[in-house]
């Protein structure tokens, strides 16, 4: 393949990589926005596969059959496992960008060690201390989604947590500067599988004090490091594709973390290391705080007397898979000419998007999601909020207390609306680890129970099939 027609691919590649950015924009064009980024992920490998210096085709092969073997079972998760399928993706993405730097190094240090310039020996460091970082770092974020035994999902932190991680840090940068003062030196092959080692153990003691709450935010962060990595390798590799497509991907990520920051009214600081979602001890002696429990049948009788109706969904939903149950009760309710809307928290769940992804997977028009700055102006005209599962993105400490973990988060005005159900499986708090005070609230009823066996009944009632 001549150099011409290499850089028109990629050109043609990256075109079609802003593209599929530009279009999953929005559900309307979400689904060619996929078609395209995986159009152009096509065009690389293919690009890539023809060049001159190619020789082992067999193994590319086998390369590709392995991608496909491990790809399809993933993309047939269900849609309640792919937050975690996603921290699966960037933990390979990870350990190519990690595999492909060490591969580089040595290839380079036995046979052609004048290619080992500074600058490139600093770019192939780079590349792998964010490739194992984020290899082990998405393992364990992927390992808390799954609640994973030995796993904690909650913080696990411990005296000197900051210091360590940072020392670990700084030993690494400083073993790197000693290979990349003398890039042909002997000692940069002892000295690089330490870099590894420490890379590892970084990504691993980076996630473990971050508690679920904020995995919204440490899957976008998350992506953005394998991207800055892809970055990396292809200014090792002088690839102008690899750093335009990193470039992407690692902007995207940190920008999305940013957003998802924002949203909880955290830094990526307070993020990294606020160990947000640890579990605070109840206090002896304090007041009793009581539920008041509804049924579904008392529920459904108020809910058709209703004109105005937000429905605020949350992880609840998602581990019950109710989607499509709530798509039912959302067409019962419309039957009766009431305006029912559904408030978008923008880390509801746990990924970006969570909730909306499970929503457009029961058919429910996109028009009628609205996210939580655009509802909450209408909150206080809302006849009935029905929490689905949600916990903290509606708890009202956020805005009273100021000794709670989640003060300040910006959280849908549940407690505004004139009469609140919520559903709930149990009595346990949320990720964050505290009490909900808008479920001992007067104007709260509560409707224990699976939220897809909740909704159902609710469902029943409302259609006239209860016995």
């Amino acid at each position: 393949m001549t150099l011409g027609v290499t850089q028109l691919a990629y050109i043609a590649a990256t075109s079609l990589f802003i593209f599929a950015l530009h279009w999953m924009n929005t559900p309307a064009t979400a689904r060619q926005g996929v078609y395209a980024g995986a159009a152009a992920t096509a065009v690389a490998v293919g690009v890539a596969w023809f060049q001159p210096g190619i020789v082992h085709h067999g193994l590319i092969v086998v390369a590709i059959a392995a991608g496909f073997a491990v790809g399809i079972p993933l993309s047939q998760v269900p849609l309640t496992a792919v937050p975690q399928r996603t921290a699966l993706s960037h933990a390979f993405g990870g350990l190519a960008a990690g595999l492909v730097g060490t591969v580089e190094y040595y290839l380079w240090l036995l046979e052609t060690p004048e290619r080992l310039s500074p600058f490139r020996v600093g770019a192939l460091i780079a590349e792998i201390i964010l490739g194992y970082l984020t290899f082990t770092g998405s393992l364990m974020a992927a390992g808390k989604l799954q609640e994973v035994k030995w796993i904690p999902q909650r913080p696990v932190t411990y005296p000197l947590q900051n210091v360590i991680n940072f020392l670990l840090l700084v030993i690494a940068l400083i073993l790197a500067a000693a290979i990349v003062s003398q890039p042909a030196a002997a000692r940069g092959a002892l000295l690089f599988p330490i870099i590894i080692v420490l890379a590892l153990a970084f990504g691993i003691l980076l996630i473990i004090p971050i508690g679920g709450a904020d995995m919204p935010t440490v899957i976008a962060i998350l992506n953005g490091y394998a991207g800055l990595s892809a970055v990396a390798m292809g200014f090792a590799l002088d690839n102008k594709l690899l750093i335009t497509a990193g470039a992407l991907d690692g902007s995207s990520g940190l920008i999305l973390a940013i957003i998802m920051c924002n949203a909880m009214n955290r830094s990526f600081t307070n993020v990294l290391f606020g160990a947000f979602g640890q579990v605070q001890q109840t206090k002896a002696g304090g007041e009793q705080k009581v539920y008041k429990s509804e049924t579904p049948q008392g529920a459904a009788q108020v809910l058709e007397q209703a004109n105005f109706v937000v429905v605020i969904p949350g992880y609840g939903m998602a581990v019950a898979q109710a989607q499509h149950k709530v798509r039912e009760l959302y067409d019962q309710l419309k039957k009766r000419g009431i305006n029912v809307k559904f408030a978008i928290h923008p880390v509801a769940g746990r990924m970006p998007g969570h909730m909306n992804v499970l929503l457009a997977e029961a058919d429910i028009p996109y028009t009628d999601l609205v996210e939580m700055d655009e509802i909450n102006a209408d909150m206080p005209q809302c006849d009935v909020a029905l929490v689905v599962g949600a916990n903290d993105v509606v708890n009202p400490a956020a805005r009273t207390d100021k000794s709670s973990p989640i003060y300040g988060m910006p959280i849908i005005d549940a407690d505004k609306a004139r009469l609140v159900f919520a559903i709930k499986r149990s009595k346990n708090p949320g990720f964050a680890g505290i009490d909900n005070e808008l479920y001992f609230s007067d104007r709260t009823w509560m409707l224990f129970g699976d939220a897809k066996n909740v909704v159902g009944e609710l469902v029943k009632q409302l259609a006239g099939e209860s016995h």
